[in-house]
Order: C-alpha cells, then sequence, then structure tokens
C-alpha cells in the first residue's frame, strides 16, 4: 500500500496527471485493482492545499468521463464474454459479488447501477452483469453518466475537504484524502457484505 501511494503521489505532481487520471478512471471500471478513487482524491487535495482551485473542474470532468467509459467497456464485456470468462472472475468473493448483481438487477436495476459505482469490485460485477443480462443498453448508458458524474463530485469533495484543511503541505493533504477515501471504501464494502449476509438469511429461512 505504501507503495501505491507513492506512485499516486508522484502521479498528481507529474505534467500527465489528466492523461494518467483518464487512463486508470477508464481502466478501473473493468479492472478494479486500479486505484482510480484514490489518484482522483489525491489529486484534488494537492490542488487545492496549493490554491489551485480552478483545475478542480477539468480534473472532476475527466474523471468522470473515464469513469463512464470504463463502466460501459465493463457492460460491453459482460455483453460479449459473460462473467466466467477469465480466472480472477471465479474467486468466490468476484462469483458471489456477481450472483448477488444479477438478481439485484432484476428489480431494482438503476438505484444498483448508480450505487454500484462507489464499490469497485461491485461496480464490475454489476456493469458486467447487466451486459450479460442483456439489460437495455439505452438505459444503462444515462445511468452510467449519472453514477460517474456523483463519483467524480464525491471524490472532489473528499479531496477538497484535505487541502483545504492541510494548506501548503500537498503530500500531507494527498495523503489524508486517500486515509479518507479508503475509509469510506471499507465501510462501503462491509455494509454491501453485511446487507448480502442478512439478504442470504431471508431466503434461507423464507
Amino acid at each position: 500500500m505504501d507503495v501505491i501511494n507513492e506512485l499516486i503521489l508522484q502521479t498528481v505532481a507529474s505534467p500527465w496527471l489528466y492523461a494518467v487520471l483518464l487512463a486508470v478512471t477508464i481502466i478501473d471500471g473493468f479492472f478494479p485493482p486500479v486505484p482510480s478513487e484514490t489518484v482522483l482524491v489525491a489529486a484534488a487535495a494537492v490542488l487545492v492545499s496549493t490554491g489551485e482551485f480552478w483545475a478542480l473542474l477539468p480534473l472532476g470532468l475527466i474523471a468522470a468521463v473515464g469513469a463512464t467509459t470504463g463502466d460501459n467497456i465493463a457492460f460491453t464485456l459482460g455483453r460479449r464474454l459473460g462473467t466466467t470468462r477469465w480466472a480472477w472472475m471465479r474467486r468466490p468473493r468476484v462469483t458471489s459479488a456477481f450472483v448477488h448483481a444479477q438478481k439485484a438487477l432484476r428489480h431494482r436495476s438503476a438505484a444498483l447501477i448508480l450505487g454500484a459505482r462507489y464499490i469497485p469490485v461491485g461496480r464490475v460485477a454489476v456493469n458486467m452483469s447487466a451486459g450479460a443480462l442483456r439489460f437495455p443498453w439505452r438505459r444503462f448508458f444515462p445511468l452510467s453518466i449519472v453514477a460517474g458524474i456523483s463519483w467524480s463530485a464525491l471524490s472532489l469533495a473528499i479531496g477538497l475537504l484535505a487541502g483545504s484543511w492541510i494548506k501548503e503541505q500537498p503530500l500531507v493533504s494527498a495523503g489524508i484524502g486517500i486515509a479518507v477515501a479508503l475509509i469510506i471504501g471499507v465501510v462501503i464494502d462491509r455494509v454491501t457484505a453485511s446487507g448480502r449476509r442478512r439478504a442470504r438469511v431471508v431466503q434461507l429461512a423464507g
């Protein structure tokens, strides 16, 4: 994790920041190990702490475009390849996420697609499942736009708070932003897992 954080901080200071951010947000849409949230949060925190507020708008727009593009790539992969093609898809945690996503998509598709954007493994499972289940793309696409914009806005808000709190110390503010983003991700992941367990208990009881 320390190595990843160091790479993220180097990326934020790079003139290639926008290109890197676009790339990681696209890839993260179908390959969850890529830490797009932490790159965006750290970049926002550094820009705010150094007084470059003007750069937040293009940063957020690029992240939203990348997120939307990545989610639609996942949807297309699901439609063409299904959800068991690669070995990582057959891992217990990922398989469970796919099963849950496929069931939930039949009943609350809009809420699921919007909410899954905030869960790295969850968004891949939901979007690929939507493609595999032949969910209409004309419905998926506008939902993915809204999800990308809201996810980008939340990440910017976290970075904004961290950068405003620790001014003129970009590395410290970026580190705080990354920590907050990771904590929120862990909380969301735990809540989601708890919800799946309760759903299984209810099904077994019924």
